[in-house]
C-alpha cells in the first residue's frame, strides 16, 4: 500500500498540514520540524501524489507537443528545443506522435486537455483550425509549429518554406540542370506544398526548366526508395537531371535507390537536394545538399511563445516568428 501524507504526520508527530507546509512551502516550518518529517519522509519511502496537486491547482506543470512523425530527426530537434525552454521554468514536455493522421491528433488534443496542460504545440496534419480554436476556447492555449495562419489568429514559429523550395529549385537550375522532379507528398501538408510552390517559381524563372511531380503517401526513406526504384527504371534518355526531396528522409531513400544503378552517378547524371538538414544528410554515401531549417531554436521559441501566452499575452505583430532557410551544398549536387 502506497505511504500517504497522514501516515508521515504520524510517524513524524505533527499534523498534515505540517507535513504539507514541509513539502510546498518549508521556510513557514521550523528547521527541527522540517528536519523531522524529512526524516520520516525517507524512512517510509513517501512520493507525494503530484498528480493530484496539479488537479487541485487546475493545471500541470506539463506542455503537449504534437509532432507530424517522431522518427523524423527534424521533429526530434524540435522537441529538444522545446524540452530545454520548458526546463528554465519547470515545466516538462509530453510529446504525442500524430503520424500524419488527423485523428490520432486529435486524440491527443482530447488527452492533453484531459491532463490539463498549460498548453499545447502542434504541427496540424491538416488545416482544421476549428478544433484548435475550440481548444484555446477551453481555456489552453495553442502554439503552431513549423506551420503559420494568414490571420495570425495562433501563435506560430516557422520556417518560410516556399523561400526554401525556390534555394533547393533554383541551386539545382544554377548548376546546369533543367528536368527537375519533385517528390513529396501528401499534398494536404501545408510544408510539402509550399517547397512545392517555390520549386515551381523558381523554374518558372529559368528558360527551359521543367518540373515534374511525384507525390508520395508520406515522407519517408520507404517512401523515398520506391520513388528511386521508378525513376531508376525509366530509360537514361527519359530520367531527370536533378531531384529536389520535400525532406531528407525520402532524399536518403532516393539515394539508395539511385546508387544500386550501375549506369546512374550522384551528382553526375542525377543532381539530389533535400529538405531539413538532418544529421544522415551530411553522414550520407553521398553527402546530400539539403535545405536547413534551425530545428532546435524553432521549438525553444515555441515554447517561449507559449509562456508569453500563458503571461501577459503576446502582441499581434510577434505573434508569427518566420525564420529564414540556409541552402547547404554538399557533394550530391556539386558541379
Amino acid at each position: 500500500m502506497a505511504v500517504s501524507v497522514r501516515d508521515v504526520a504520524a510517524a513524524a508527530s505533527v499534523s498534515v498540514g505540517t507535513v504539507s507546509n514541509v513539502l510546498n512551502q518549508p521556510a513557514k516550518v521550523a528547521p527541527a520540524t522540517v528536519e523531522r518529517v524529512l526524516r520520516a519522509i525517507t524512512d517510509l519511502g513517501f512520493v507525494r501524489n503530484d498528480a493530484a496537486r496539479q488537479l487541485r491547482a487546475g493545471r500541470s506543470r506539463s506542455i503537449g507537443l504534437i509532432v507530424l512523425d517522431v522518427r523524423n530527426p527534424f521533429f526530434t530537434d524540435i522537441a529538444r528545443g522545446a524540452e530545454d525552454r520548458a526546463a528554465e521554468d519547470g515545466m516538462t514536455i509530453l510529446l504525442g506522435n500524430s503520424d500524419e493522421n488527423a485523428a490520432r491528433e486529435a486524440s491527443y488534443l482530447d488527452l492533453f486537455q484531459e491532463q490539463r496542460v498549460n498548453g499545447v504545440l502542434v504541427t496540424p496534419v491538416d488545416e482544421d483550425v476549428p478544433r484548435l480554436e475550440r481548444l484555446r476556447a477551453g481555456g489552453t492555449p495553442v502554439v503552431l509549429v513549423d506551420r503559420t495562419t494568414d490571420d495570425q489568429s495562433f501563435c506560430s514559429v516557422a520556417v518560410n518554406d516556399v523561400e526554401g523550395g525556390e534555394l533547393a529549385a533554383g541551386h539545382l537550375t544554377a548548376i546546369g540542370r533543367r528536368r527537375l522532379v519533385f517528390v513529396g507528398g501528401p499534398p494536404s501538408i501545408r510544408q510539402v506544398a509550399d517547397r512545392l510552390e517555390g520549386a515551381r517559381r523558381a523554374v518558372a524563372e529559368t528558360p527551359g526548366a521543367t518540373l515534374e511531380v511525384i507525390e508520395m503517401g508520406a515522407l519517408t526513406v520507404l517512401e523515398g526508395r520506391r520513388a528511386g526504384e521508378e525513376i531508376a527504371a525509366r530509360p537514361a534518355a527519359e530520367r531527370p537531371d536533378a531531384i529536389f526531396a520535400a525532406n531528407d528522409l525520402l532524399a536518403v531513400g532516393l539515394l539508395q535507390a539511385l546508387v544500386m544503378i550501375d549506369d546512374l552517378r550522384v551528382p553526375q547524371d542525377i543532381a539530389l537536394i533535400g529538405y531539413d538538414d538532418i544529421d544522415f544528410a551530411s553522414a550520407a554515401v553521398v553527402p546530400l545538399s539539403s535545405v536547413r531549417q534551425p530545428a532546435t531554436l524553432i521549438g525553444y521559441t515555441a515554447v517561449d511563445l507559449l509562456l508569453r501566452e500563458l503571461g501577459d499575452g503576446v502582441p499581434r505583430d510577434e505573434r508569427t516568428v518566420l525564420f529564414r532557410p540556409e541552402l547547404v551544398v554538399r557533394d550530391s549536387t556539386r558541379p
